[in-house]
């Protein structure tokens, strides 16, 4: 898999994102230097596809998987590409409060940590349907290190999509998320628009 090396900071600066989206709550207290330059209209959508990108953890070619298959959905290319990206189990992990970061949710479904519908899924990308429920496995449960990052997770506020019992540390997700329900910074129209070039 692809890594980039670049600090998580340096990143969020060079798109003006929030750490927040990413899980973390650090800042940087430096600014971007910017160039006098006006961005032009293909730079700024490939801005906001960087930025789908960077905080879904989704690299080029996965992501135009996932722009192709929103194409054919029915209804809007947008909205259903964003459902997508946020309808991956890693994604599902992060949201309830199961991992700090992104990252870490990505590292601990790896880790065949969590069961979807009773049987073991280890694919971040997998793609959790209406009804389905995805619960943290039996043996993980006591783990002082799952107390902990429940513990600085507290203040998450789950989506209205998930269903989550903080006692079982299992969710059961609602419905597909329409695009108001998400809450992530990223003007879809745009990369709709790259795309379609």
């Amino acid at each position: 898999m692809a890594v980039n090396r670049t600090p998580v900071l340096k990143r969020c600066r060079s798109l003006g994102l929030d750490p927040t989206y990413l899980g973390y709550d650090k800042k940087s207290s430096r600014e971007l230097q910017r160039s006098g330059r006006k961005v032009s209209e293909y730079g700024q959508q490939l801005k906001e596809k960087q930025k789908a990108k960077f905080i879904y953890g989704v690299t080029e070619k996965p992501f135009r998987n996932y722009y192709e298959k929103a194409d054919k959905m029915p209804g809007m290319t947008g909205p259903n590409l964003m459902a997508l990206l946020e309808c991956r189990l890693d994604n599902i992990v992060f949201r309830i409060g199961l991992a700090r970061t992104r990252k870490e949710a990505r590292q601990m479904v790896d880790h065949k940590m969590f069961l979807v519908n009773g049987k073991r899924v280890n694919i971040p990308s997998y793609s959790v349907k209406a009804g389905d429920v995805v619960e943290l496995k039996e043996k993980y449960k006591g783990y002082q290190r799952i107390k902990d990052v429940v513990e600085s997770t507290n203040g998450r506020t789950v989506p209205e999509w998930l269903d989550y019992d903080p006692d079982a540390l299992k969710a059961t997700i609602r419905q597909v998320p329409t695009r108001e329900m998400i809450d992530v910074p990223v003007d879809e129209v745009q990369i709709v628009e790259l795309y379609s070039k």
